[in-house]
């Protein structure tokens, strides 16, 4: 038993009273912790439509806040239906619920809930009287200002727990407490401080992270709500070597949930994985050709593909080929013959994909870049030449053979007297060849 530590009085103790929020719901609007709105723990019955199958029972499944669940006993055969809210038989006083399931099924899920024929089975008083559901929207409140105010008591306290959630009995007269906590707690000092701050008898629950979740609820990475939240019951341990079997990166990152643990998701088809590997050659089996020795690197279990590589540490030389291509060679190692390759005979080796590839292509970087302007030649080179202004803005363009035609026009016309002599254009002139006589190995350097 843990030391019990000297805690002050409760009048010591800081705690500020804080009102409730009291606002006033719309009409037709729905508490998030109404259970009629959960659909946590949801079974169809299935029986109903059958003929000679829906036999006449006697037991009814209530379901109360959020995931709490229980089977009582319509003793005064009242006529009941689903969704119908009800007072049953609590330790002490009694309880509000809603009827979630009746008829024969009933039996069937008290079996697979466990319980016992000889166990003793509560009873229903009555349906919920509008006095009833009254005081219980009352009690229900009184659980958001009871959980924050337990909180800053557990912490006055140092108490090393988090209270997750508070739920009241319908009459009001009891209050469950849900708490987290990672290592033993002794709570037997919170338990009065509890009992006298609020007035009412309390019970403490002790829940895993997994459980918490599933009360807050939420929308997992798939997108959907979690399924903690909307349809588990019943919580399995998840080891990480439920990853390893679906070839899942070792991420926590990836493979936590919302509740720090691992997700309960990597269990629903693991099953599937192990069965699948069973028709998969074992990964520490060799395969020997006549040239190399081959190591398992990888498997494609869709495809029932596997990858060996030349080097047991890296990957060198990859090969995938089928399973059952695999066993062939193991049973012809197994006689002491060696294959050639490891693919088949007439089948050719697959290109390996680059690790790295051009996303582009085979477009080039600069297909955006703005194209030079070409110079342009002849007539219009000479309007470069003058004011912007000056050039003419409606001049037609030429065809090239137009330009042609109007350039040997006006060579052929008469020369002006004292025009100078026209000389040809981009033509070079006429020289002798050789060096010139200025600029030769030994010519005399002009005089100053």
């Amino acid at each position: 038993m843990d030391d019990i530590i000297d805690i002050p009085d409760i009048d010591d103790l800081d705690i500020p009273e804080e009102e409730p929020d009291k606002a006033p719901m719309a009409e037709g609007s729905i508490s998030a912790s109404d259970p009629s709105t959960r659909h946590k723990l949801h079974c169809f019955n299935w029986l109903e439509d059958i003929p000679g199958g829906y036999a006449d029972s006697d037991m009814v499944e209530v379901q109360f806040k959020n995931t709490r669940k229980g089977f009582y006993r319509n003793s005064t055969n009242i006529p009941l239906e689903i969704g119908d809210l009800v007072a049953v038989e609590a330790s002490p006083g009694h309880d509000i619920g809603t009827v979630t399931l009746t008829g024969a099924l009933v039996n069937l899920q008290m079996r697979k809930a466990n319980i016992k024929p000889g166990t003793e089975i509560k009873r229903i008083f009555r349906k919920a009287k509008p006095a009833d559901i009254e005081k219980y929207e009352e009690a229900r409140a009184r659980e958001t200002d009871t959980m924050i105010r337990s909180r800053k008591i557990a912490e006055s306290l140092g108490l090393n727990m988090k209270i997750g959630d508070v739920e009241y009995q319908g009459d009001g007269n009891k209050a469950i407490f849900y708490y987290i906590a990672d290592e033993r707690v002794d709570f037997r000092q919170l338990i009065k401080v509890l009992a006298e701050t609020f007035k009412v008898r309390i019970e403490m629950k002790q829940i895993g992270a997994r459980q918490e979740a599933g009360r807050i609820g939420g929308i997992g990475p798939c997108g959907r709500p979690l399924c903690c939240s909307s349809w588990m019951s019943n919580f399995v341990s998840v080891a990480t070597s439920a990853a390893r079997f679906q070839d899942i990166s070792l991420n926590p990152q990836k493979l936590a949930g919302q509740c720090a643990k691992l997700k309960c998701c990597l269990n629903f088809e693991v099953e599937t994985y192990i069965e699948s590997v069973k028709h998969l050659p074992p990964r520490d089996i060799r395969l020997e050709t006549a040239d190399n020795t081959y190591f398992y690197f990888k498997a494609d279990i869709f495809k029932r593909e596997i990858t060996y590589s030349t080097d047991k540490s890296i990957a060198a030389n990859l090969v995938t080929i089928t399973a059952a291509r695999a066993f062939e060679i193991i049973e012809l190692n197994k006689q002491g013959e060696k294959p050639l390759t490891l693919l088949p005979e007439g089948a050719e080796k697959a290109p390996e994909k680059k690790a790295f590839g051009d996303i582009l292509g085979d477009d080039d970087l600069t297909r955006f870049d703005k194209k030079k302007k070409k110079k342009r030649s002849g007539q219009n080179r000479s309007d470069n030449n003058k004011p912007r202004d000056a050039r003419p803005k409606d001049r037609p363009k030429e065809k090239p053979q137009e330009r042609r035609e109007k350039t040997a026009a006006d060579q052929k016309q008469p020369r002006a007297e004292g025009d100078a002599p026209q000389q040809p254009r981009n033509k070079k002139r006429n020289r002798p060849k050789g060096p010139r006589p200025d600029k030769g190995p030994g010519s005399p350097k002009p005089e100053n």
